[in-house]
């Protein structure tokens, strides 16, 4: 598993788009953050895979359509179910489609982003990935979870099937009404210190919570927590 970011250690960020002024943009803004430094770039999925697979980036910045291999290609070999060792990935596009999303979480990646959210989301969603969380942009979040729930009916025939995720199982321990408190609050869209503050809990605490949680329902992350959350009605406020 990789290892967690030591504390004072900068964030480091691979930064994989087919655009030079792109990646110029993102180098300029995340190399002034006094976390974050920029330690390589690629013009293609081919070089961002060699180059993510030799640096150890602690979070690869993916775009999707790059030439000689996606960025959703890239992210199955990078973070992939297969993948022994996953790097923490988010991809960063300007397409907003719901078959990308889709293909992107299910190949791994732990944040979704599009471009246009701005550059302070984007040093947002750098620090989720390096600390173990995850971020879509919330104008993808609200209609993202509505498929999600209504997953189930999606035919074969339609376009997004073969990339829309399945039902998941059922968990294989009940989850305690502490966990579900948290899981509830995930599917809502907080962060851990927002949950913490809403639960009266300690940031470990709820950190230890959502480890039994992806431990119980198989999820690789909290994208997937969250799916679950709302498929089987703990994604609505009050629920």
């Amino acid at each position: 598993m990789t290892v967690p970011t030591p504390p004072g250690a900068p964030i480091r960020v691979l930064i994989a788009d087919d655009q030079e002024m792109v990646r110029t943009g993102f180098r300029f803004f995340l190399n002034a953050q006094p976390d974050i430094t920029v330690v390589a770039e690629a013009a293609d999925g081919e070089e961002a895979v060699a180059l993510a697979r030799r640096e150890r980036p602690d979070v690869c910045l993916l775009d999707i359509r790059m030439p000689k291999l996606d960025g959703l290609e890239a992210t199955r070999l990078l973070a992939g179910p297969e993948v022994a060792d996953p790097m923490r990935v988010v991809v960063v596009t300007t397409f907003d489609l719901d078959e990308y999303v889709y293909g992107a979480l299910r190949g791994g990646a732990c944040g979704f982003l599009l471009k246009d959210s701005g550059p302070t989301l984007l040093a947002e969603a750098v620090r989720a990935a390096a600390a173990g969380d995850s971020l879509v942009s919330p104008s993808v979040t609200v209609r993202l979870l509505k498929h999600l729930t209504a997953a189930p009916a999606i035919t074969a025939a339609s376009p997004a099937a073969s990339d829309a995720p399945a039902k998941p199982a059922p968990p294989a321990e009940p989850l305690t009404d502490r966990e579900l408190d948290v899981v509830r609050l995930v599917a809502l869209g907080r962060t851990n210190a927002e949950i913490a503050a809403e639960l009266y809990v300690s940031l470990s605490t709820v950190k230890t919570h959502l480890s039994s949680v992806q431990l119980k329902l198989s999820a690789r992350n909290r994208v997937e927590i969250a799916a679950w959350a709302w498929q089987h009605g703990y994604g609505q406020p009050g629920a």
